[in-house]
């Protein structure tokens, strides 16, 4: 079953974009993220179009937040992704007329609209600083501006 990360990828890439203030290569998010550099900036630019960063080009460019992350909430980052089905679960087609089907179905996809509209509530309530301030909360990840995305690949000092 195929499953759309783009989501949890991009809350990813943005919140290490604000933890090293600085811009970011879609290569460097590519290796990052275990994908190709085509498929980050397909991706970004979608980010881009809503304003949520912006693309620098030439030597030292790269992508940059341009976004307030008290402003921004999971659901605008969603909805910029193109809002893809919440649910991987579909309904059974195989016999329309029969009424225990439609009833099965019909269960379902209430079912699954409420779920539904629970988890965009939520999405909408929560912004990328309260998840950047709960991230720092759980794992102790220092909230002042790291290093280059491009450094998280290099050994510690002492290691050669």
């Amino acid at each position: 079953m195929r499953t759309d990360n783009r989501l949890s990828r991009m809350l990813h890439v943005l919140l290490h974009m604000q933890q090293h203030d600085c811009s970011a290569t879609s290569d460097s998010l590519a290796q990052m993220l275990n994908t190709h550099p085509v498929v980050v900036r397909r991706t970004m630019a979608s980010l881009k179009q809503q304003g949520y960063v912006d693309a620098i080009k030439g030597h030292g460019g790269g992508w940059t937040l341009s976004c307030d992350f008290e402003q921004v909430t999971l659901l605008d980052i969603y909805r910029a992704l193109g809002e893809s089905p919440v649910f991987a679960l579909g309904l059974s087609i195989d016999n329309p007329d029969c009424l225990i089907e439609q009833a099965v179905n019909a269960a379902l996809a209430e079912a699954m609209q409420q779920a539904e509209a629970v988890l965009i509530e939520r999405l909408g309530h929560l912004t990328l600083a309260e998840l950047a301030r709960g991230i720092v909360q759980k794992i102790g990840y220092c909230a002042e501006p790291q290093p280059a995305i491009d450094a998280v690949d290099e050994e510690p000092p002492g290691l050669e």
